[in-house]
């Protein structure tokens, strides 16, 4: 979709539809300006409308060049943030697709927000409520809009191309994960997933290092290789790095994604219904680290990142592990699985222990890892957690700000040392489960041991992969966490941030 910003008088705009948000408190006067432009419908329509949020008012101008208008509420004002602005653009963006228009134009309100924000958001939102995933059908009478312009002031059209701007390769970035994320299995085994990340990072300008099994076997990842013994698929493990010239760090943040490519359970199996039918999706964080780092490079952000990928599926092979079995992992702690489903932790535990190698400022991890994540928050926001090394309140403070600013929210957990005496092993240094109590803080608390640097845990099992649509994102994968990490790191990227 091509997005453009221009300062033309609304009237003469040759667009398919012209979207205008309007809050409570300023109806009157909008319909007024707006009849002067487009006829005196715009008034005598207006009497139905009140600028409520998510209230939508179809008119056909007597005048101008737009085809179709829509008024779009955006509710009272004190009620105006980011994420409201987000939701009005995709309600447009839902109109749009049902009237199968190619052009649409959106004018940017009149609110008591920073303008780039403003115009990022309202892109953000219309470009992701337009994501179809149609890889596999062979039919479809969905129509693409081609075209997207903000209208702005001519006070403020710099500001506003900027944040256009960036809401463009964030949502196209975001798009990379959905896509990712609704692969068929068979089209992203974990050397599958390799090419495209390697194809990703030659298109956008970082570095990808892919290693097969002999390496990871050569480098002791006992977790990766336990996992991936019951497939008939090798283990990839991916090194992603952007480290551009003016990078503010010398010593990296690195983004740790979780890539198990299908997960049946194991030996532990799962049951199909609402369950395994959706382990297409265990690869999510994978996904939110390989969009996270095509944004890093196309926004050109001053930081010194890489991107840890472990990839495997975990199937019920003949040579599969099974419970009680013990695992030594890279770190050289050992481990007694008690069940095979208890996968991702394993996988992720030998990617943070390699990433101590770099001795990294920071180190996040993203993973759609416990079933017990969505039975406590649902699918409106992740769990994160963190560790206590550094500065752990602003760290949670951080990551928790961002995510209410990019609309991929975070609410923290508690890490209490009692959690990790449910971990302990009659004869390993610990166990792959907890029990049923504080399921999402057990994984945690294990992925814990194997961490000696501030480290940030986002368990996203909810939010990742949707069964119904929300606004602005649809069933199946929803790229989260590409917001979250990009607004994170844009904010790191201001030196006095960079103290956690």
């Amino acid at each position: 979709m091509k997005v453009s910003v221009t300062t033309i008088p609304l009237n003469e705009l040759d667009i398919d539809l012209l979207l205008i948000p309007v809050a409570e408190n300023v109806v009157a006067e909008s319909l007024n300006a707006l009849a002067e432009q487009f006829g005196e419908i715009v008034q005598r329509a207006g009497t139905d409308f009140s600028g409520a949020f998510e209230e939508t008012l179809w008119l056909y101008p007597e005048a101008g060049r737009a085809r179709r208008l829509a008024l779009l509420g955006i509710g009272a004002p004190d009620r105006i943030d980011l994420e409201r602005l987000r939701r009005v653009a995709a309600r447009g963006a839902e109109l749009a697709r049902e009237r199968k228009v190619v052009t649409v134009a959106i004018v940017r309100p009149v609110v008591p927000l920073d303008v780039e924000a403003t115009s990022q958001a309202l892109v953000e939102g219309f470009m992701l409520a337009a994501y179809r995933f149609t890889r596999y059908k062979t039919e479809t009478e969905l129509r693409d809009i081609e075209r997207l312009v903000l209208h702005e002031t001519p006070d403020d059209e710099k500001a506003s191309r900027r944040g256009a701007e960036r809401g463009r390769i964030i949502a196209e970035c975001v798009m990379t994960a959905r896509d990712l994320v609704n692969l068929s299995p068979d089209e992203k085994t974990p050397t599958k997933l390799a090419r495209l990340m390697e194809q990703s990072a030659k298109k956008y300008g970082y570095e990808a290092d892919v290693w097969d099994k002999a390496l990871i076997e050569e480098e002791g990842m006992g977790g990766l290789l336990a996992v991936n013994r019951g497939s008939t698929e090798p283990p990839t493990f991916t090194i992603l790095t952007w480290r551009p010239e003016n990078a503010l760090n010398e010593r990296p943040v690195i983004l740790v994604g979780k890539g198990v490519v299908f997960d049946t359970g194991g030996l532990s199996l799962k049951p199909t219904k609402d369950s395994m039918d959706y382990m297409k999706s265990d690869m999510a964080g994978a996904a939110a680290v390989v969009g996270t780092m095509e944004a890093l490079a196309r926004l050109k952000l001053p930081l010194y990142v890489i991107g840890l990928i472990p990839a495997t599926d975990n199937r019920p092979g003949e040579n599969a592990y099974v419970p009680g079995e013990v695992i030594r992992m890279h770190s050289g702690k050992t481990v007694e699985v008690l069940n095979t489903d208890a996968e991702g932790r394993l996988i992720l535990a030998d990617a943070l222990s390699y990433a101590r190698t770099y001795r990294p400022e920071l180190v996040i991890d993203l993973a759609t890892l416990t079933g017990a994540q969505i039975i406590a928050l649902g699918t409106e926001a992740a769990a994160v957690m963190t560790n206590s090394i550094g500065d752990p309140q602003a760290r949670l403070e951080a990551i928790v700000a961002a995510g209410e600013r990019s609309g991929d929210r975070v609410h923290p957990l508690p890490m209490y040392e009692e959690y990790a005496k449910l971990l302990e092993s009659d004869v390993a240094d610990l166990k792959n489960i907890g029990g049923r109590e504080a399921g999402s803080i057990t994984a945690a608390k294990f992925l814990e041991h194997f961490v000696d640097y501030p480290w940030i845990h986002v368990d996203m099992a909810g939010p990742a992969f949707l069964k119904e649509p929300k606004p602005y994102r649809p069933k199946g994968g929803t790229g989260f966490g590409v917001r979250l990490l990009v607004e994170f790191l844009r904010d790191y990227a201001s030196p006095h941030r960079r103290a956690f």
